[in-house]
């Protein structure tokens, strides 16, 4: 046992595994299988004081800190090579204020468990799309899912968090306390330390929501695409839409083979939800139409088909600007050339409240962008080569289009000149000065990174 794990030891309540032990390597996998990473120590936290412990032992000895939530994020981050894993995924705490409409979680929950919590009050927060992510990632990064049109991102619903600092601090952030740490959290990926508890706003949703999706040949892309764009230039914030090309898990009655799928949301009333969404289900060629009131939790768990943990996944991601018959000839001509089911390509229509708060308010960047694009290569048995390099190709060819960068949740280990672009360079450099503030040594480098300056 090194140094390092031995001072740990002293006082730790929590489990500490360390290479050798019989289950070291299930602690140190993440959900992405292609991540093979060994940590130095694996501090298993029970509680804040575990916490202020780890920090403080590995600041001591001189190693990096990874951090895991619940370990889902697609660059595999939630582990590390040497260093020390604080690993939070054991706190699963959810409790839920619906007199105040407020919902305080722990960096171990999943959007599963979280609105499992919250619709008992039909309540909810805008959270990611699939019930196995978890809130402390998708919080950090920004928060992209099904509300975010009609109530903005998660990061943007985030009041306090308490967060852990490289010194050793336990600060509760918020707009009124430590502002920019709080604007910092929210979008800047884990850079700025350890969160051990996010306060969440909460709107009325549910219990049933008006949700589902509609699937059109895929040799009808060019045409769906183009009137999916302008219906949505035009469309009540209450809807939210994404398309993905793939295929048409759970319909039956449909040949496995590539489709356009057009996912909605309506967050509102049934009844004026579908009128909202007449002209889409309207559309010439679409082969199944699966939309209707269903439980909101259920819609939650949708996409969670093929999206377990254990294969290997590469992805890029990138806002868009344009989504002219040029980038739309493109991306049919991507669609048409995905190597396998594996294989899916996303986009996210934008705008609505995401759009409407400040771009200063917060470290996610891209604000007015209207789409965003995620191209995702997964496998199991087979070679990872064919799914890497179309992904690859698919963002290349879709790079002209681009509002300038990526989004931070979606992002690989894609390099330092990429994270800047993920920002934006101004942006970028508050970012520096914060990290410079807060984490001077880069303590907490294995993330999305925003080197300090020294």
């Amino acid at each position: 046992m090194s140094k390092a794990a031995m001072a740990l030891a002293e006082g730790f309540r929590g489990e500490i595994v360390v290479p050798g032990d019989e289950g070291y390597d299930a602690a140190r996998a993440v959900w992405n299988g292609a991540v093979d990473r060994r940590p130095e120590v694996i501090a298993r936290c029970t509680g804040v004081a575990d916490v202020l412990q780890a920090v403080a032992v590995a600041r001591e000895h001189g190693l990096h800190v990874g951090v895991r939530g619940a370990g889902h994020g697609v660059a595999g981050m939630g582990t590390c090579d040497g260093g020390m894993l604080v690993d939070l995924s054991r706190l699963r705490g959810v409790r839920v204020d619906p007199a105040r409409r407020l919902a305080r979680a722990q960096p171990g929950v999943t959007w599963g468990a979280f609105d499992h919590e919250t619709q008992a009050f039909d309540l909810a927060t805008p959270g990611a799309p699939y019930s196995g992510a978890g809130v402390a990632g998708v919080t950090l990064g920004g928060g992209v899912g099904w509300l975010a049109r009609a109530y903005g991102l998660t990061c943007d619903n985030l009041v306090e968090a308490d967060v852990v600092t490289a010194d050793g601090r336990l600060l509760t952030t918020s707009a009124a306390a430590h502002p920019e740490l709080f604007a910092g959290l929210r979008g800047g990926g884990g850079n700025f330390g350890v969160v051990t508890s996010f306060t969440y706003r909460l709107h009325r949703v549910g219990p049933h929501v008006l949700c589902g999706a509609l699937y059109v040949p895929v040799e009808l892309t060019e045409p769906t695409l183009a009137a999916v764009r302008d219906f949505m230039a035009q469309a009540p914030d209450g809807l939210t839409v994404g398309v993905e090309f793939g295929p048409p898990r759970g319909v039956p009655q449909l040949p496995e083979r590539t489709v356009l799928r057009i996912g909605l949301c309506w967050s509102g009333r049934a009844d004026r939800g579908r009128e909202a969404v007449a002209p889409l289900r309207a559309l010439p060629g679409v082969l199944v139409d699966t939309v209707q009131t269903r439980p909101y939790v259920q819609w939650q768990r949708m996409l969670d088909a093929d999206r377990g943990p254990g294969a290997g996944n590469y992805s890029r991601s990138e806002f868009l600007s344009v989504l002219d018959g040029a980038a739309i000839g493109r991306l049919a001509e991507q669609a048409g050339a995905m190597p396998g089911p594996g294989a899916q390509l996303q986009l996210a229509f934008l705008g609505g409240a995401v759009a409407r708060v400040g771009p200063e308010d917060t470290a996610y960047t891209y604000r007015t962008a209207p789409y965003l694009l995620h191209a995702v290569g997964r496998w199991t048995d087979g070679p990872a080569e064919p799914q890497v390099a179309w992904v690859r190709g698919c963002w290349e060819a879709m790079r002209p289009f681009s509002s300038g960068g990526a989004y931070v949740n979606l992002m690989g280990r894609e390099g330092p000149a990429r994270v800047v672009e993920a920002y934006g360079l101004a942006k970028y450099e508050r970012l520096v000065a914060l990290k410079d503030r807060y984490d001077p040594a880069n303590l907490f480098r294995v993330n999305q990174n925003v080197r300090p300056s020294g």
